[in-house]
């Protein structure tokens, strides 16, 4: 995106003239810096290692929205906030949780982590921690661990410094030590269940929520070593015109082959089992039937917790009642079975768990298929079967009920009138229509997946509810993704007229340049946590009690959301590129590096939403 020509004359550098710095020749990190401005990049990000985090290389693929991330080794040098937090809490000699990670920019000017008073009260007689203990602190180390400064008593409780200087080195700089093999990293198979793709009728809103959450949940269990497949195949007899636009990668073809004889398989099972009788067409039989089944003994019998008390009220299609199955019930059946074998083996011990994404106005119908496969074959994958249930989606001022396509569309057409106010005729040109397109899917995205998915979504339909800037917005973080894109173009040119040096090899960069807090901020809150974040966002607990599970699949928006808020303050407020004089460029190098780490992982949170990243607007 192209900030306005004040921010170009602001970070662009002087206008081009003769050098001001001794000619050199370019380095390979220059040459391969210009490469990445030229196309969309392909970000790495290796999370931390040590104590089982495994470093993942995350690939957001050309383009930005279809790389599938794959586990690789671990390696030395890389802190994170969860091992740091674990030798925090160890120096104390307590095995609760003591320690917290601060975040807020007023508390990170005094303090990075802090061990609250009332928890040290509770921890140590009168509070007091023995002074062995906090000077301790600071000399803990690890591959995992931050590098601490100072650890000091305040009236809030225990606080510790990190040095900075060497944290900004550690994140931003080359790997330190050999790597190892990777330890903890996640095996197994799940596979995505979407009833919304069944259904003869057009897809709604509320049927899109359960479909873009299960396809970035997928992206986020790939990235994290799991394999994944999706149901139901999307089949030819209908149009998905919407999950194309929407950059939905969802599998389509024909019937398999085998689900025929899957089908009859099941026909067979139900014959033999005791609580499912056989039914023939006639007077006060629904069209359709084949069998009735009593759900509610099965549950009953086995012990199940967490299943609706009526399941015998209604099975496979709408309005046919007393426990019947239809044909289409087996072929769903079927199909789930087939996607079970498919999926790839890792490890001896590993099993494939099944997970129903459902809106709310689905999970009873979802129930009693769930049921009827327990009944018909009782493996160890049918006993994992959870539901992940998303709550309702409220269209405010309807004038009819709307369908995806034409809830896609009103956006569409939002964001495009939106981009005209904002950009004028320049946002009519023929340039624009892949930018608009991607604005929209970022807009309806966000607005789907930054709720989490057991709460209301209300959709305000109205012209005035999108905006291409609005800071909660997925238009913001798309805008913020390009200024960076805009940034390093400018730098690039600037290089190649010889107004700069090129970007010096990481190795060679003075990162106490790096003295801003916002910088900090950046590194602190953002560059160190986010494979963390990937991880709590991929997270599917098992509950406690009941078969529903939650997810944290709002995580990422969030992230996304408050990391363009806190990097459009720095860049309002902070020249990156500036005078080309030799004594300034040491802290502009150090900045460029940090926001290529920053933009670097702008690139890989979006890949996970399908989203490429924008170089312009």
């Amino acid at each position: 995106m192209a900030a306005p020509a004040t921010r170009h004359t602001h970070h662009g550098g002087p206008a081009p003239g003769p050098p001001r710095w001794p000619l050199c020749p370019a380095n390979p990190p220059a040459t391969k810096m210009a490469a990445r401005e030229r196309r969309a990049p392909r970000p790495t990000w290796r999370p931390p290692a040590g104590s089982g985090e495994a470093r993942r290389d995350v690939a957001s693929g050309r383009g930005g929205g279809s790389g599938v991330w794959a586990p690789m080794e671990m390696g030395e040098g890389r802190p994170g906030v969860a091992a740091t937090l674990r030798a925090l809490n160890g120096a104390l000699g307590r095995p609760a949780a003591l320690w917290v990670k601060e975040s807020g920019a007023r508390n990170l000017r005094h303090r990075d982590f802090l061990a609250p008073r009332a928890a040290l009260s509770a921890a140590f007689p009168g509070g007091q921690v023995p002074p062995e203990a906090v000077s301790a602190v600071p000399s803990l180390r690890g591959p995992a661990v931050l590098p601490l400064q100072v650890c000091r008593q305040t009236p809030a409780g225990l606080a510790v410094q990190v040095r900075r200087p060497e944290a900004f080195q550690r994140l931003l700089g080359p790997l330190q030590g050999p790597a190892s093999p990777a330890t903890g990293a996640r095996t197994g198979c799940v596979v995505l269940h979407c009833p919304a793709l069944r259904g003869a009728a057009a897809l709604r809103p509320r049927h899109l929520r359960s479909v873009l959450l299960a396809d970035h949940l997928a992206q986020l269990l790939r990235a994290q070593g799991v394999g994944v497949r999706l149901v139901p195949a999307l089949t030819e007899d209908r149009r998905w015109d919407v999950l194309r636009q929407l950059r939905i990668c969802w599998p389509s073809g024909s019937v398999g082959s085998s689900l025929p004889d899957a089908v009859s398989a099941l026909k067979a099972a139900l014959g033999q089992c005791p609580c499912a009788a056989a039914c023939e067409q006639g007077p006060g039989t629904a069209e359709g039937v084949i069998f009735k089944v009593h759900l509610k003994s099965f549950v009953e019998q086995q012990g199940l917790v967490g299943y609706d008390p009526n399941l015998d009220v209604l099975l496979g299609e709408p309005h046919v009642y007393n426990s019947s199955v239809t044909e289409g019930t087996l072929w769903s059946l079927a199909e789930l079975q087939e996607a079970v074998l498919q999926c790839p083996a890792k490890g001896q011990s590993s099993c494939c768990s099944i997970i129903h994404v459902v809106n709310c106005e689905e999970e009873f119908q979802q129930q009693q298929l769930d049921v009827l496969w327990r009944i018909l074959d009782p493996g160890v994958h049918t006993a994992l079967q959870k539901h992940l249930v998303c709550g309702p989606v409220k269209v405010t001022n309807p004038s009819s009920p709307i369908g995806a396509d034409q809830y896609f569309q009103l956006r569409k057409h939002q964001m495009y009138e939106a981009s005209v106010i904002k950009y004028g005729e320049l946002a009519q040109d023929e340039a624009w229509t892949e930018v608009i397109d991607t604005l929209t899917v970022a807009a309806i995205r966000f607005e789907m997946l930054s709720t989490a998915h057991r709460s209301q979504i209300t959709l305000d339909l109205e012209n005035n509810s999108i905006s291409t800037k609005g800071t909660k917005s997925g238009a913001f973080v798309m805008y913020n993704c390009a200024r960076l894109a805009t940034l390093f173009n400018t730098f690039q040119r600037a290089v190649e007229r010889g107004t700069y040096p090129p970007l010096p090899p990481v190795s060679e960069l003075n990162f106490s340049c790096l003295r801003e807090e916002g910088e900090w901020l950046l590194l602190f809150n953002y560059l160190l946590p986010f494979p963390e974040v990937l991880q709590q966002a991929a997270q599917l607990p098992p509950p406690s009690k009941g078969i529903r599970i939650t997810a944290n699949t709002e995580t990422v928006c969030k992230f996304l959301i408050q990391l363009s808020m806190d990097f459009s303050s720095y860049y309002n407020r902070v020249h990156i590129l500036g005078e080309p004089f030799p004594h300034l460029f040491d802290q502009m190098f150090a900045r460029l590096q940090l926001l290529g780490a920053v933009r670097d992982v702008f690139h890989s949170a979006l890949a996970t939403l399908h989203l490429p990243p924008l170089s312009q607007i």
